[in-house]
């Protein structure tokens, strides 16, 4: 169960008060009648409190929680039963989900569309994913800028139908019932672009392959 308890917080500026209030205030209309604010505001502040470990720029720190708080509000929901959409959920996790995690939710979105979620997180999250990785992206047509590095969290662990780990060792999270894969898959930290590139491939080959196994149709 969650705790419920409500959260202020003494030790933000004044526009990053307002940024988190108004940002609960959005949460608690999307997730009207599955949870009540105290619940809202309590993901909402921890997801703040974990991104600003590895944030450099906090300037949009309230609006990154906010995304990351939906998402794990989305796998509460999931595993408490208030939201059941037929939609497999599939989580990439490595070591600071800057790279290998990221270019696989990129081409897992892109080629299944809304037939399934993808999410991703790391054991270590890193500051950015990875410029060299987004243009590798961007050169298969699939815009990952707008991602950013964060953890994995319990519930969005027990959400997913499929966890694929890349590295993030015995870090990695294991609850029984999920169906789990590692893909061993150089890891593109420091890497060129065109270093990049095969690894690129070889993630979305990994990525076909699972929607295949998943009988998912692509684009």
């Amino acid at each position: 169960m969650p705790d419920t308890r409500p959260h202020p917080r003494e030790d933000l500026a004044v526009d990053q008060h307002l940024a988190l209030r108004t940002a609960a205030t959005r949460l608690a209309a999307e997730f009207t009648g599955s949870y009540g604010i105290e619940t809202i505001e309590r993901f909402l502040h921890t997801s703040y409190d974990q991104l600003a470990t590895t944030a450099s720029i906090h300037n949009h720190l309230p609006l990154l929680a906010e995304r990351f708080a939906r998402q794990r509000l989305r796998a509460l929901a999931r595993v408490e039963g208030h939201h059941r959409d037929g939609r497999p959920v599939v989580l990439f996790l490595c070591t600071h989900n800057a790279g290998r995690s990221q270019m696989a939710l990129g081409f897992l979105s892109h080629l299944a569309g809304e037939r399934a979620v993808a999410w991703s997180g790391g054991s270590e999250p890193g500051t950015e994913v990875n410029p060299a990785a987004v243009a590798a992206m961007a050169e298969r047509g699939i815009d990952i800028s707008a991602e950013f590095p964060k953890p994995w969290t319990d519930e969005v662990v027990r959400a997913a139908d499929v966890v694929v780990t890349m590295g993030c060792g015995d870090t990695c999270p294991v609850f029984p019932g999920t169906r789990y894969e590692n893909w061993d898959i150089d890891d593109p930290a420091g890497l060129t672009v065109a270093d990049i590139r095969p690894i690129r491939d070889a993630v979305e080959r990994r990525v076909r392959r699972l929607l295949d196994e998943l009988q998912i149709p692509t684009r």
